[in-house]
């Protein structure tokens, strides 16, 4: 036997006790079946992340056995029907700190692709569009041993927007040369009528929301939060006649990264007004440019209360 090869224990150094903030495990892929009342039931294969906190006092076996006994607990929540993923995340965390009497701080993080089905705009072609629902949970344990735990779900859907920036100095270029052969009234005629072209971004929105107790929300509603909130919305399929009401209706509907942020908050308070004030949410847009390498970003992270607050104050200025 080549005993080169073989670790030395015996003088091996311990590890340091340092309290670690994560252990666990990433990219755990399940199959999950959401009920949906009155409907066919929706089949995921989400992708699981899933943490605990480890102590300085927990090493060597403990460690390993990490792991094992997360993917352990996504198993057996993952054997009942659930109908909501943010509550399954929730559950997931609970047994986590059930199981981990040392940790005192448990999340689990949820994404699956995500099929919804839509009619193309003016042939009313059927599509299978592909967008992502995400879902996560944080659980912390008290002194006096209460778990109290937060959720959040959301989504991510791609659709596209147009530059106005761009847009307007086209307008001018064109304007320009029409005024070399056009009195200025009908050069205003012809401005107000036609659809000037711009460079185009696919944008990525996002949004997240905090689930309070007792309360419902759709990942599908998200979803149509997200999609109305940008330029236009795309599709996988799309006739000639489709094409042509996508262009024209996103090129006349310009917009910044930040409009869309913007949009899809005012959405959001409208929608979930009924929400509690300290319900927190997360907006967030990237535009993946068209003749730049960089790409466009913009971020909201506040409570319902603030954002209303924000709202009510613009409205009034």
């Amino acid at each position: 036997m080549d005993l080169t090869c073989m670790p030395d224990t015996q003088n091996k150094t311990p590890s340091v006790p340092v309290h670690l903030t994560r252990v666990g495990v990433t990219g755990v892929k399940k199959l999950l079946k959401i009920e949906r009342v009155g409907k066919r039931p929706i089949v995921l294969i989400p992708t699981f992340d899933a943490f605990v906190d480890l102590p300085s006092t927990q090493r060597g076996i403990h460690m390993s056995r990490n792991p094992e006994a997360i993917s352990e607990v996504l198993e057996e929540a993952l054997d009942k029907t659930t109908v909501e993923i943010e509550s399954l995340c929730a559950s997931i965390v609970h047994s986590l700190l059930k199981k981990h009497k040392y940790a005192t701080h448990a999340e689990v993080s949820m994404k699956s692709d995500f099929m919804i089905m839509k009619k193309s705009p003016v042939t009313r072609l059927k599509t299978q569009e592909m967008t992502k629902i995400m879902a996560d949970a944080s659980g912390i344990r008290g002194e006096d041993g209460e778990v109290v735990i937060r959720k959040m779900i959301g989504a991510e859907v791609v659709g596209m927007t147009v530059c106005p920036c761009a847009q307007e100095t086209v307008k001018e270029t064109s304007k320009q040369k029409l005024l070399k052969f056009l009195d200025h009234e009908t050069t205003e005629k012809v401005l107000d009528t036609v659809s000037f072209a711009s460079h185009n971004q696919r944008g990525i929105g996002m949004i997240m929301i905090e689930v309070p107790e007792h309360q419902i929300i759709r990942g599908e509603d998200i979803i149509e939060i997200i999609e109305g909130s940008m330029s236009s919305s795309v599709s996988e399929m799309l006739k000639r006649p489709d094409e042509n009401a996508v262009v024209l209706h996103a090129h006349q509907n310009p917009m910044f990264v930040e409009d869309c942020v913007r949009n899809m908050v005012q959405k959001i308070v409208h929608q979930y007004s009924h929400l509690p004030d300290d319900t927190l949410i997360t907006v967030r847009q990237v535009n993946e440019e068209s003749i730049h390498r960089h790409n466009a970003f913009a971020e909201k992270v506040a409570t319902l209360k603030e954002l209303k607050s924000e709202i009510e104050e613009g409205n009034e200025l």
